[in-house]
C-alpha cells in the first residue's frame, strides 16, 4: 500500500490552557531544535572525553609519543591550543545545528538557511557557547524569511524565481546575521554568565539540591523541556567547556527517582500498577524513558515527595563528590549517563543514582503502606492525565495499560470548511469501513481548522495533507484526489485489517444513526424544488459554481458574500468527488455569511470540465449545523450506486431529482 503513515494518534484530553500551558509550548519548541542533534551533542562529547587533555586515550599516548601528536590535535591541547576538534564543534558546529533546525521548524529549508546564518552571528559575537543564542536566532530567521516570502508570493516575473529567492535570503541572513552580532550576542553572553553565576552560588553555599523542589513536579507536568533545554543544557555544555563536565546534566536526567517509585509499587502496589511496575522500571532505567512512571505518581500525587527527596539525595551526592557529565545524556538512561561520564565521576554518579532510588523507594513505600485508600488505583485513567498533560499519545503508555498502540479505533475525513467535502468522503468511507466489519471504528469529519491530535487515521484531499499534518502529527495520513470512488479507501480497510485484526462487526450491526429510513419534512426544507435545476446553463467550473451558489442565495440560505468564498474554496482545493459529482462550498471563515443550511442541485446533460475531470451534477452547500449531515450522507450513497445515478439523469422534473436523492436505500 502507498499510506503515508506516522505514529499512531494520541488519546483524548481536556483542554490545556494557562501559563503551564505556554511553558511547555516552550519547553517542545526548545526540545524540537535540540532533540534531532542530540547525536552530535554525544559525538562531541566522546570526542571530549577520549582526546582532551584530560581525557582516556590521552595518558596512554602521553606515554607512548610526543604530545602534541594526532591525540593532541584532535583535542585541541598542547602546541595545538585552541584548534583540534573539541572547540570548533561547541563553538560553532552544535549552535548552528540548533539554528539550522530551528529555522527549519519555521520555514522549511529557506528558514533553515537564514537561521543558521543569523546563528552566525551571536556564535561569533560573544566569547560563551551560544546555544541560548541559537534558539533565539534560528526560529527568527525562519520566521522572517516566512515572511518575507509572503510579501512577493506569486507576484514575481517567471524566470526571476531563483533570483529573488536567492538574494533575498542572502540579504536577510546578513541583516540577522550582523543583528546577532551586535545585538542578540552581548544580551545572551551577559545572561549566560549571569545565570552561570546563580549556579556557582547555589554550589558554593550546598544550595543546588533545593533545584529538585522545581525539577521533579517539572517532569511530572511535562515541563521539563524547558528547564532542560532552555537553561540546563546550555548552561552545562559552558561550564564543561571549562572544566571538562557539568553536574547540570545530572540535574533532569538521574533515572534514580523514578525508579525508587517504581520499585515501591513492585512492593506495596496493588491491581494493574503492582503488575505493570517491572516492565515500567527497566524502560526507565535502562531505556531512559522518564514518563513512563508519570501515572503512578499522577495516581498518587503525594509521591511527587518520593521523588523529590530522592532527587536532592542525589544531587547532594553529586555535589559532595563532584560528579558531572561531559555532555548531555539523552534519553536519560543509565546507558546514556555511563557513556558521558568522567573516570573522576564514575564512583559519584552510580552513588547519587542508588542513593536517590533508595531515598525514593523508602519515602514512597511509607506513602503506599499507610495509605487507607481501598480502592485499586486507576492506571489507565492516571494514564490518560498523562497524555492530556503531555498533549499527545505517549508512545509508552501501552506497557503500562496493555493497549495496543497500533490499533485505529477513529478516523477522521477533514476539508478546509468541513461541511461538504469531508461530509461525503467521511460517509463513502464509513460505509466501507462497517461494510468489512469494523463498526466499531467511528468515522467522522472535521475541519482542519478545528482537527485536535486525537485521531488514528486522517483523509485529506492531497492539496491540504500538509496542513492536516501540522494539527495531527501522531496520526495516520491518507491522501485522496477522488472522495467517491478512490482506491485509497480499500487500502484503508486493509491497514485496519492489519492493525485491529479481521472485521467481526456486521454492517448490519453498526451504527446506522447517520443513515435515516427515509425523507423529512427538514429534509424537505433544506433541498427546496426552487433549487433543483435540471438544465444547467453553466459551460465550465467556475460558472458552475455561481450557478449553483446564485441558488443558495435565492433560496435566502446564504449571503451573496458566500457565493464569493465557493469560488475562493475551489482555488485552495478541488471540490470535485469523482463519479461525476461536485460539491462546491464555501470556505470555514464564510460561515458567517450561511443564514440557514441549503442544498442546491444542478444537473448539466453535457458534463463540464471539472480540473480536468467530468462533472455531470453539481451540488452547491451551505451548511449552518449538522442538519445537512444526513442528506449528505444519502447523496454519498446515491452517487455509489449507478442504477439511483441512472434514474438522476432520466429524472425530468424537480420532484423526481428529490425523490432519487431522499429515498430509502
Amino acid at each position: 500500500m502507498s499510506l503515508v503513515e506516522t505514529p499512531a494518534a494520541p488519546s483524548g484530553g481536556t483542554p490545556r490552557g494557562g501559563a503551564r500551558v505556554r511553558v511547555q509550548k516552550l519547553g517542545t519548541a526548545l526540545s524540537n531544535m535540540v532533540m534531532p542533534n542530540i547525536g552530535a551533542f554525544i559525538a562531541w562529547g566522546l570526542i571530549t572525553a577520549l582526546f582532551i587533555k584530560a581525557g582516556w586515550l590521552t595518558g596512554i599516548f602521553h606515554t607512548l609519543q610526543d604530545p602534541s601528536g594526532w591525540v593532541a590535535r584532535i583535542g585541541g591541547w598542547g602546541d595545538f591550543d585552541g584548534a583540534g576538534i573539541v572547540g570548533p564543534m561547541i563553538t560553532y558546529l552544535l549552535p548552528i545545528l540548533i539554528g539550522y533546525t530551528g529555522g527549519r521548524m519555521v520555514h522549511g529549508n529557506r528558514g533553515a538557511v537564514v537561521g543558521a546564518i543569523a546563528t552566525m552571528g551571536v556564535v561569533t559575537g560573544a566569547d560563551v557557547p551560544m546555544f541560548m543564542g541559537a534558539m533565539i536566532m534560528g526560529p527568527l530567521g525562519g520566521y522572517c524569511m516566512k515572511r518575507l516570502d509572503a510579501l512577493w508570493e506569486g507576484k514575481i516575473r517567471p524566470g526571476f524565481e531563483m533570483l529573488v529567492d536567492n538574494f533575498s535570503a542572502g540579504i536577510l541572513g546578513l541583516l540577522l546575521a550582523v543583528f546577532g552580532f551586535f545585538g542578540i550576542g552581548p544580551i545572551v553572553e551577559a545572561f549566560t554568565k549571569g545565570a552561570g553565576n546563580a549556579v556557582n552560588f547555589l554550589v558554593d553555599n550546598d544550595l543546588l539540591p533545593l533545584t529538585s523542589l522545581l525539577i521533579e513536579p517539572a517532569k511530572v507536568l511535562f515541563l521539563n523541556n524547558a528547564i532542560n533545554h532552555g537553561v540546563l543544557t546550555p548552561l552545562g555544555t559552558t561550564q564543561a567547556l571549562e572544566t571538562g563536565k557539568s553536574i547540570l546534566f545530572l540535574l533532569e536526567t538521574n533515572p534514580g527517582p523514578g525508579l525508587g517509585v517504581l520499585l515501591a509499587f513492585m512492593v506495596f502496589g496493588r491491581g494493574a500498577a503492582r503488575a505493570s511496575a517491572p516492565g515500567a522500571a527497566i524502560i526507565q532505567f535502562f531505556g531512559g524513558i522518564h514518563e513512563i512512571y508519570f501515572p503512578y505518581v499522577l495516581m498518587k500525587p503525594k509521591l511527587i515527595v518520593a521523588t523529590i527527596l530522592g532527587g536532592m539525595t542525589g544531587v547532594f551526592i553529586n555535589v559532595l563528590f563532584g560528579s558531572g557529565l561531559r555532555a548531555p545524556a539523552a534519553p536519560g538512561s543509565i546507558i546514556a549517563i555511563y557513556a558521558q561520564t568522567p573516570a573522576s565521576s564514575f564512583l559519584g554518579v552510580t552513588l547519587a543514582v542508588l542513593a536517590s532510588t533508595g531515598v525514593s523507594f523508602a519515602v514512597a513505600a511509607v506513602l503506599l503502606k499507610t495509605d487507607r485508600s481501598t480502592d485499586e488505583p486507576d492506571l489507565a485513567a492516571a494514564t490518560a492525565e498523562m497524555e492530556a498533560l503531555k498533549g499527545k499519545r505517549s508512545s509508552v503508555a501501552a506497557a503500562l495499560t496493555g493497549a495496543d498502540p497500533g490499533r485505529i479505533s477513529n478516523i477522521v475525513f477533514a476539508c478546509d470548511a468541513g461541511m461538504g467535502s469531508s461530509a461525503m468522503g467521511a460517509s463513502v468511507l464509513r460505509k466501507k469501513v462497517q461494510a468489512a466489519g469494523f463498526g466499531d471504528v467511528k468515522v467522522t469529519n472535521q475541519s482542519i481548522a478545528n482537527l485536535t491530535d486525537t485521531y488514528g487515521l486522517v483523509v485529506t484531499h492531497r492539496d491540504l495533507t500538509e496542513r492536516a499534518r501540522q494539527r495531527t502529527a501522531s496520526a495516520i495520513h491518507v491522501s485522496v484526489d477522488d472522495f467517491m470512488s478512490t482506491p485509497r479507501y480499500d487500502e484503508i480497510v486493509e491497514l485496519l485489517q492489519q492493525t485491529n485484526g479481521t472485521g467481526t462487526t456486521t454492517a448490519a450491526a453498526s451504527d446506522t444513526s447517520e443513515k435515516p429510513d427515509g425523507p423529512t419534512e427538514a429534509g424537505h426544507d433544506v433541498f427546496g424544488l426552487e433549487s433543483i435545476v435540471l438544465n444547467g446553463s453553466a459551460g465550465n467550473a467556475h460558472d458552475a459554481i455561481t450557478e449553483a451558489g446564485q441558488l443558495l442565495v435565492a433560496a435566502g440560505a446564504v449571503d451573496p458574500s458566500y457565493v464569493d468564498a465557493m469560488h475562493e474554496r475551489e482555488q485552495s482545493v478541488s471540490t470535485y468527488m469523482g463519479n461525476g459529482l461536485a460539491i462546491p462550498h464555501g470556505t470555514n471563515e464564510a460561515k458567517g455569511a450561511i443564514r440557514k443550511t441549503g442544498i442546491s442541485f444542478v444537473r448539466y446533460p453535457d458534463p463540464i470540465d471539472w480540473n480536468g475531470k467530468p462533472a455531470e451534477f453539481v451540488v452547491g452547500i451551505a451548511g449552518a449545523g449538522d442538519d445537512h449531515m444526513a442528506l449528505l450522507t444519502r447523496i454519498a450513497h446515491v452517487f455509489l450506486d449507478k442504477e439511483r445515478v441512472a434514474k438522476l439523469r432520466a429524472a425530468d422534473s424537480a420532484e423526481q431529482i428529490r425523490a432519487v436523492l431522499s429515498a430509502a436505500e
